[in-house]
């Protein structure tokens, strides 16, 4: 019961973050007003709103002018859902399940958001870099903590600057930055350069995968944040056996 209660929550959360995708961005309130259709813009129903559920019976369709619903609301419903319920099997009742919810709750929709639109909101990553050290003062990792948002920063800083002298353009930007800091105050300093190498081949493979579709080239700007946002889920889980089992095994 206590496995579906996280299920269900991770489900309403990830309702709220689609907002949250669609709205930030486009600098609209996350309040006001209510679900509607971009369309049409009726209302949605209560009953057309319950997560993951109303997606899969309207079809992705919206009840009143047949408008497509994008597949990313049914997508990122899911995959809070489902974190949130495998989170509680990992950590338990626990601090660090409160530190991880908070964690990918930030960084989801700071994924797609950067996928989307290619911005990375300061709402989102500054506040996360504060909540993150506030929440590691409790779990007593401020100072390991508090270097890996330096060093997250400090890295992306340079390589942005590294980039920018040796091909004369921006290669990343610096919303990249500051959720790189984000991501070190959530797991340090450590487990931070272990999410570099993670998200650094992620990103090369979905970019070589783009230049074989003839989406993109060698001198085409590809979203980073997601592949950031990823290593450090992965990080956050498994870095510590990852550590052990690959580097000092």
């Amino acid at each position: 019961m206590i496995g579906l209660f996280f299920f269900l929550l991770g489900a309403t959360i990830g309702s709220f973050l689609n907002v949250v995708i669609y709205r930030l961005p486009e600098g609209e309130s996350l309040m006001h007003p209510g679900s509607h259709c971009p369309e049409c813009g009726k209302s949605i129903r209560w009953y057309d709103n319950i997560p993951i559920i109303s997606y899969i019976i309207l079809n992705g369709k919206c009840r009143d002018c047949g408008a497509s619903i994008p597949v990313r609301y049914l997508v990122v419903e899911s995959i809070t859902a489902f974190v949130y319920l495998y989170s509680y099997i990992h950590f338990g009742i626990s601090l660090e399940l409160l530190t991880f919810l908070i964690f990918v709750t930030l960084l989801i929709p700071i994924s797609f958001i950067d996928f989307r639109v290619m911005l990375i909101p300061d709402s989102l990553s500054i506040s996360g870099i504060i909540i993150g050290l506030i929440l590691a003062l409790f779990r007593g990792r401020i100072l390991i903590c508090t270097i890996g948002a330096i060093t997250g920063a400090v890295y992306i800083l340079i390589i942005i600057y590294l980039g920018k002298a040796i091909y004369k353009k921006d290669v990343m930007g610096f919303g990249d930055v500051k959720l790189a800091g984000l991501i070190g105050a959530f797991i340090g300093w450590s487990n931070f350069l272990l999410t570099i190498l993670i998200s650094s081949f992620l990103g090369s493979i979905y970019g070589i995968i783009q230049i074989r579709k003839g989406k993109s080239s060698m001198k085409s700007l590809i979203p980073y944040g997601p592949f950031l946002a990823i290593g450090g889920f992965i990080t956050f889980l498994f870095g510590r056996w990852i550590i052990i089992r690959f580097f000092l095994g």
